[in-house]
């Protein structure tokens, strides 16, 4: 797989700093990518990486039986997740880990589609976007990380923390807001799952939280169309950052993939986006 362009590097040298206007947020997948663009510049770390080794040590105590069990995995992935829970050791560099973003390959990052960005891009992407994730707890995309799989859902107990919301805590909404004071901006554009969101303690974010939701004509009516809705969450993140949207309110004239902003279906801060039907 190539990195991007060959003016990247240069793009990103070039790019001013921006004062954002809104922070994205993503889930994570349960897919991970099978190859890595090379030759990116701008590799960061995990934050909160130093809250992710106790829950890599934990899983690295279980035997591959208790992993199935604990997140539902048939013996080939159990077994795969073991090894890379073996595996997992600091320090991060790009020999032995990956930046975020190309590591996944769910349908929302199918929708994101990360390898056709150029390094300014990325760049935007770094101020604007983050992931938010059971075992790293936030990300930026170019934050390396070792593969993994553990969904925020997962009852995973560890020390007095009965599952990961208890464990990340306020930790995940602490990054988030200092995140939002860093780019100088109050709100959010939650694309993440219901799942994934609750960890960010939305009440304690002191922002904004516009909440894009996408549905489909059904026989039935209009329906929120899962596999549908995740590649439209990444796709509206990649409109944001290819088109170095600050404004929220220019997301109400985001037509990607036959969506349209319907106002008379939206309530407050959740913005519902129908469409007819699926392009051929």
């Amino acid at each position: 797989m190539s990195g991007p362009n060959p003016g990247a590097r240069r793009c990103v040298a070039r790019l001013p700093q921006i004062r954002a206007a809104m922070l994205v947020l993503l889930s994570p997948a349960k897919d991970l990518a099978a190859a890595t663009p090379q030759g990116l510049e701008g590799l960061t770390t995990p934050a909160l990486l130093e809250r992710a080794e106790p829950l890599a040590a934990k899983l690295r105590s279980l035997s591959a039986r208790k992993l199935a069990d604990l997140m539902e995995l048939s013996p080939k992935l159990a077994e795969l997740n073991r090894a890379r829970y073996q595996a997992w050791a600091t320090p991060f560099t790009a020999a032995n880990a990956r930046p975020a973003v190309f590591a996944f390959n769910g349908e929302a990052y199918r929708g994101f589609d990360p390898r056709s960005l150029d390094a300014a891009d990325l760049r935007f992407a770094q101020r604007h976007l983050r992931i938010l994730s059971g075992l790293y707890g936030v990300l930026r995309p170019l934050d390396l990380i070792q593969d993994y799989r553990l969904m925020m859902g997962t009852p995973l107990s560890v020390g007095r923390s009965k599952d990961l919301y208890a464990y990340w805590g306020d930790r995940i909404s602490d990054q988030l807001r200092s995140d939002l004071a860093a780019a100088g901006t109050s709100v959010v554009v939650n694309l993440a799952s219901s799942e994934y969101f609750k960890a960010a303690r939305a009440e304690r974010l002191g922002a904004r939280i516009i909440t894009p939701v996408f549905k489909d004509r059904t026989p039935q009516g209009y329906r929120m169309v899962m596999v549908f809705a995740k590649h439209q969450r990444g796709a509206m993140a990649r409109h944001i950052v290819r088109h170095r949207l600050l404004d929220p309110e220019a997301l109400k004239r985001y037509d990607g993939d036959g969506y349209r902003f319907a106002p008379e279906e939206s309530t407050g801060d959740m913005w519902v986006f129908l469409r007819e039907r699926k392009p051929a």
